[in-house]
């Protein structure tokens, strides 16, 4: 599978990357429902009319791993408005050398899908607000 993926690497702490990742109304949307940082935690993102999905923590692991899946989605701009309903988005945390990565993946967001084009855009763009989170302390989230 050619799920969407990307990573950066910092020089900031695991730990450090670790919560801004939790933050996720410091770098996705300020409006977000719900709560992102610890096992079981449930939150809910819109985009205007555009995009609305709901995701839950099904792991995390202080430091190292934080993992969503998205139990209900609808996104407006493609046929078929469940295509996130059951990916899994992933966000792996590595120490090397001194060094952090962060290693991104949305697991079921492939080529195939309609929405890939405009989702793998987002995705950009939202974790370079994550990028900047990490290295300034402020992201660009939705407001």
């Amino acid at each position: 599978m050619n799920d969407f993926k990307t990573s950066f690497t910092f020089t900031q702490t695991p730990q450090q990357v670790f919560n801004a990742v939790t933050n996720v109304r410091g770098w996705w949307s300020e409006s977000l429902e719900g709560q992102s940082k610890q096992q079981g935690d449930e939150f809910v993102y819109r985009h205007k009319d555009i995009h609305y999905s709901k995701h839950r923590l099904t792991e995390v692991i202080p430091d190292k791993k934080v993992v969503w899946v998205t139990t209900d989605s609808s996104i407006n701009f493609v046929d078929d408005k469940t295509e996130w309903n059951g990916t899994i988005i992933v966000f792996d945390i590595a120490e090397n050398d001194g060094n952090t990565t962060l290693q991104f993946t949305h697991i079921g967001l492939v080529p195939q899908l309609a929405c890939y084009e405009g989702c793998s855009g987002g995705w950009t763009y939202y974790l370079n607000s994550l990028h900047e989170l990490i290295t300034t302390g402020e992201g660009t989230p939705d407001k």
